[in-house]
């Protein structure tokens, strides 16, 4: 599976981490920020360009504390990202509202805990059926 990283300074370090553990584990990384934005703006809109353009299903932005580039990405249309500081939330966003990205805070979540999310979220696969209608509801929005 492939999985897109992106990363401001803040969030540089965890991104690094979770990196080098993703490629061991396998998975594809495609890294937008081979070194780290200046801003959360720029490393998340990567993010959300490349996930619109290329189809891939997965996504991770990393800043401080993962609000800023949840609302950065989140005004690109089509796109679904969360932010999240603990495993419940990585995988029900992922489940029931097709989150396309997560957004960590480096300054909230630490490596273990971040692992953690990122393995439940990257593990759950979108359940659709009546959950679309509310994806629906999001797209139709101006």
């Amino acid at each position: 599976m492939q999985v897109v990283l992106g990363s401001d300074k803040d969030g540089f370090e965890l991104k690094e981490f979770v990196k080098k553990n993703l490629t061991e584990q396998g998975y594809e990384i495609v890294d937008l920020s081979t070194t780290p934005a200046k801003d959360f703006i720029e490393s998340s809109l990567a993010v959300t360009h490349k996930v619109l353009e290329s189809g891939i299903k997965k996504a991770i932005m990393f800043d401080k504390y993962g609000v800023g580039s949840t609302m950065a990405s989140n005004k690109v249309k089509g796109m679904v990202t969360a932010n999240v500081e603990e495993e419940r939330t990585g995988h029900m966003t992922a489940l029931h509202n097709g989150a396309k990205a997560i957004a960590l805070g480096s300054g909230i979540v630490g490596p273990e805990l971040a692992m953690s999310i990122i393995n439940r979220y990257l593990k759950t696969e979108y359940a659709a059926g009546r959950h679309q209608v509310r994806l629906n509801m999001l797209e139709e929005m101006i």
